[in-house]
């Protein structure tokens, strides 16, 4: 934290709003004021040390009039973090304004981005590597309350993930960790650009009132190179969750809700993967309510959107929407609602203690590749949907069990 002093000389009609403006603009910096287009000087920082700095504004209230007034301003400087030492020195002082720059955090490590005061701003601004290790992760932790987390243009948080992927996942092989953890409250994550994560990449994991905008992850390489199980967004025990205007490239779910209330997906693009699904019943807490995912795009993955329980789950999944979701190109099945998932696949007759209620499809849209199938339900108990979809190409037929009278969906 720093504390300037100023000398000034202002007009005292002069807007108050203008000085503000212009020591904003400059604040940090050795700099002149110029409260009138006359090129002469009004304010000048005139003494700097390392640790404070002080200045005092002269009102002019008439031609011979002066009065005398002193003005104190905390700037905050910005910690530049370039490892985890530093990093440690910055939570150790305090500060609540950090930049990480190209920081590279030894094998078995994580960027622990916790034990920041409340209302921190973190900057990522070069790129981020991780030492290589077989190990759960995560690589980066992110927790707090009230922090704004945002990404400058050209920095990365780069996994690396080849070194690990090997066609298996999380079914075996190597060891992987995932990519970041995050349990914030009140808070913003803004323009991360994330790229090649071993694992899943966001664990979005008991968080309250935060909204992520202009995500990017890009597990691109992982088509040619043994990514799986690189799921863009996993949503547990959270509330009052948005994600927005953001990419997903991978090789598994885009979005996977297991638990949370509150959650809203939208004008988001997913490619490459296993589509946009609420996945519900194998978790300490299975309640998913109030779930709005709109205006988002699913192109080349091989579902597009679905909401599937667990074979023998309990829990609640009510009040589900999909709404204007366009589906490109998809290779398996375009829409699918089912309460016999495993992870090895669909197995027996749904169970209906875990009922699928108030859900609405409206206008998805799209095509599916000629040997899939359009549309996949298999459930029990279900009630309460609203359905209008119009999804075409796919020749297989599957058969539908468990629509809720009334409901006209045309299956297969």
């Amino acid at each position: 934290m720093k504390q300037i002093w100023l000398i000034a000389t202002v007009d005292w009609m002069m807007e108050e709003e203008r000085f503000r403006k212009s020591f904003q603009e400059h604040e940090g910096e050795k700099m002149w004021y110029h409260s009138q287009g006359d090129g002469i000087p009004r304010a000048q920082i005139i003494s700097e040390r390392a640790d404070t700095f002080c200045y005092t504004v002269v009102v002019r209230r008439a031609k011979m009039n002066y009065c005398v007034f002193a003005l104190l301003i905390s700037v905050s400087s910005a910690a530049e973090i370039w490892n985890l030492q530093q990093l440690d020195d910055a939570k150790k002082a305090k500060d609540k304004n950090i930049i990480l720059r190209d920081i590279q955090v030894p094998a078995g490590k994580a960027l622990e981005l916790q034990g920041l005061p409340n209302g921190t701003s973190i900057t990522f601004a070069g790129r981020i590597t991780f030492g290589y290790k077989e190990w759960k992760g995560p690589l980066v932790i992110i927790k707090g309350h009230n922090f704004h987390v945002e990404g400058k243009p050209g920095h990365v948080i780069d996994g690396e993930g080849h070194r690990w992927w090997d066609g298996l996942g999380g079914n075996g092989g190597k060891i992987k960790p995932c990519m970041i953890y995050v349990q914030l409250t009140h808070s913003k994550v803004k323009n991360i650009k994330v790229k090649n994560s071993p694992a899943h990449c966001w664990a979005i994991n008991a968080c309250r009132h935060v909204i992520f905008e202009g995500i990017v992850v890009d597990d691109t390489d992982g088509h040619a190179k043994g990514g799986h199980n690189t799921d863009g967004f996993d949503i547990a025990k959270s509330h009052h969750v948005k994600i927005k205007n953001s990419w997903v490239n991978n090789q598994d779910d885009c979005l996977a809700l297991n638990s949370g209330t509150f959650i809203t997906f939208e004008n988001n693009t997913c490619e490459g993967g296993h589509g946009i699904a609420v996945a519900v019943g194998g978790y300490s807490e299975n309640v998913a309510k109030h779930v709005n995912i709109r205006n988002c795009k699913v192109i080349k993955n091989n579902i597009g959107i679905r909401v599937k329980t667990l074979l023998n789950g309990k829990g609640i999944v009510k009040d589900i929407n999909f709404d204007n979701v366009e589906l490109k190109d998809i290779s398996q099945t375009g829409i699918v609602i089912i309460g016999n998932y495993l992870n090895s696949g669909p197995r027996g007759e749904p169970t209906g203690d875990l009922p699928i209620q108030d859900l609405t499809i409206n206008n998805v849209r799209g095509n599916v590749l000629r040997n899939g199938t359009n549309i996949q339900v298999w459930v029990k108990n279900g009630s309460n949907w609203k359905w209008n979809s119009q999804v075409v190409g796919g020749t297989k037929k599957l058969p539908c069990q468990g629509v809720p009278k009334g409901v006209n969906i045309q299956c297969g």
